[in-house]
């Protein structure tokens, strides 16, 4: 959305704060948790084709997964927001080089996954739901991708997971939930709606969600990736992640951007997983 019809819609919730702030946060959560895009192109079709697609059921809900196999060490992928597992295009063949046993899922409302709207607990989930079938040893998760898997080895501390590469990860939802809030424009009464709606729905404050502190528990050997040039999530939270995370390297990198899709990091990824 353009700039001007972000700002006009927070400024509608904002007018209509003032009649109900319960409505307008709402609508306002809803507006934050629905992604625009995230389900599959014709183009992105092409490249899961080469994949063995499986649904697993979580909760009356059908998680999209999809399994280049190997005989090697599982790798369990997870996208980010208004992603889809074709985001990893750039980097599957170099994983299937090393035989691999390479697992993907689709986030909930994204892809072929069931559900419309998201957040990164439904999302850890999701992942524990698909680890507990495939066993991986090593996650990779991209942007809110990293996070949700964060979340879910924090609370499930999944027995098969060794290694943990979190690329472009967020450090907190505190600062992802306030950047949304400022991106709209909202007012104090839709800024403390938001607030309790995740404290009612979660039984836990916003700051509760903290990645880089659920990290210090995570005993899984982690690798951070976050480019200085990251205009989406701030560099500062790569910092911050892995100044928690201690048993962790962190690679700082310039130009990439978020996504991070550049061939250079590729070795560093794959000799970090066989080492």
């Amino acid at each position: 959305m353009s700039s001007f019809v972000v700002k006009s819609i927070g400024s509608a919730l904002n007018a209509t704060s003032l009649i109900s702030s319960k409505y307008a946060a709402k609508k306002a959560i809803n507006l934050f948790a629905s992604p625009r895009k995230g389900r599959y192109n014709d183009d992105q079709k092409r490249i899961i084709d080469s994949a063995f697609f499986e649904d697993i059921c979580y909760n009356n809900m059908e998680i999209a997964t999809y399994r280049w196999v190997g005989k090697g060490k599982t790798v369990l992928l997870m996208h980010g927001w208004e992603s889809n597992t074709a985001r990893w295009e750039y980097i599957l063949n170099d994983l299937k080089a090393q035989d691999y046993n390479i697992v993907a899922l689709d986030a909930p409302a994204h892809g072929r996954s069931d559900g419309k709207q998201f957040n990164a607990v439904l999302y850890s989930e999701f992942i524990n739901a698909v680890a507990k079938k495939f066993q991986p040893e090593v996650l990779i998760g991209h942007s809110v991708g990293g996070m949700a898997s964060v979340f879910c080895m924090y609370h499930y501390q999944l027995p098969s997971v060794k290694k943990m590469i979190l690329l472009g990860a967020p450090a907190h939802f505190t600062g992802v939930f306030d950047r949304y809030k400022n991106m709209m424009g909202y007012n104090k009464r839709i800024s403390s709606g938001l607030d309790a709606i995740v404290l009612k729905r979660f039984e836990k404050p916003v700051s509760y969600f903290s990645a880089a502190n659920f990290t210090e528990s995570i005993k899984a050997e982690g690798l951070v990736i976050h480019d200085k040039n990251d205009k989406i999530i701030p560099y500062e939270d790569g910092q911050l992640i892995a100044s928690r995370y201690k048993n962790s390297e962190f690679i700082s990198t310039t130009g990439f951007g978020h996504g991070l899709k550049d061939e250079s990091l590729t070795p560093k990824i794959i000799q970090f997983i066989n080492d």
